[in-house]
């Protein structure tokens, strides 16, 4: 990995753009390598171009417990053309004159492990990304990675369950950086045409709790469920599987293309009013 450190982007100075804009985040999710390392350094500019305030990255791991089929199935596809961490960080590195929004690397406490704490997030950071989120990273040993992570300038994004007990929501509220993760439905991530019915009070204690923003992923498909998010309170919407699904049923080719339209029409839904 090279040494040499490329600016990044606050996530906090983005919230703080997006609420002066009276919009809530939009946060794309992608998979690094799905279908190649070149193509995904593409899409993830045409995701910038079509109205993208954070983008969050998948890490391909063969074990990723989070993950729906339409992920675990992307994961299997760039590992199965060499994608590995420290290629993914390469990428993104090669990237650091052009791409301007912050972005977020979603990877598991494996490959974290393996690659180390200390290292990861050196070279994560030198490569230009803004945060970390590691959906298997139980909160008690959360401490030790935000730690590292923060001496490097990267946030340690925390994820909150609909069944979380109040007492842990709390701790996860008052720890996480960045912003705060509130997953919509139990399970693992896709498509959902409902959310949770807990979701919009989880939002309310969250903001009573803490002041940074908060996030909602899995399951977050639609314009109208961005709307949806919108009403709850939220500052931000994570969309992953709707946009993978898209990039992997496109016509060679043409994956940038769909990832830029998907996007607009997603971004056209984040205004409060």
């Amino acid at each position: 990995m090279d040494k040499k450190s490329f600016k990044r982007l606050s996530i906090s100075d983005r919230f703080s753009e997006v609420r002066k804009q009276e919009r809530i985040a939009l946060i794309p999710f992608v998979m690094a390598g799905d279908p190649d390392l070149k193509t995904s350094g593409q899409i993830l500019l045409s995701l910038q171009e079509a109205g993208a305030d954070i983008i969050e990255l998948g890490i391909p791991y063969s074990d990723p417990l989070a993950d729906g089929p339409v992920l675990q199935a992307a994961a299997a596809r760039a590992i199965s053309t060499g994608t590995t961490p420290s290629k993914v960080l390469e990428m993104i590195a090669a990237l650091s004159g052009n791409l301007s929004t912050p972005l977020v690397l979603f990877t598991y406490s494996n490959p974290l492990l393996s690659y180390g704490f200390e290292k990861f997030c050196k070279d994560a950071a030198n490569s230009g990304a803004a945060g970390l989120v590691v959906p298997d990273l139980p909160l008690e040993e959360a401490e030790n990675l935000s730690t590292i992570a923060e001496k490097n300038g990267l946030d340690l994004i925390l994820l909150v369950a609909p069944t979380s007990p109040l007492e842990r929501i709390e701790k996860i509220a008052n720890r996480s950086k960045g912003f705060t993760y509130l997953v919509s439905v139990t399970g693992v991530t896709g498509e959902r045409s409902v959310m949770d019915d807990r979701v919009q009070g989880l939002v309310r204690k969250l903001k009573e709790m803490s002041s940074i923003p908060v996030s909602i992923g899995f399951g977050i498909s639609s314009a109208k469920q961005i709307k949806e998010v919108k009403n709850f309170g939220a500052d931000g919407a994570i969309v992953g599987s709707a946009l993978v699904k898209r990039i992997a049923s496109s016509i060679a080719g043409q994956e940038c293309k769909e990832a830029s339209q998907f996007c607009s029409e997603l971004s056209q839904a984040t205004n409060i009013y």
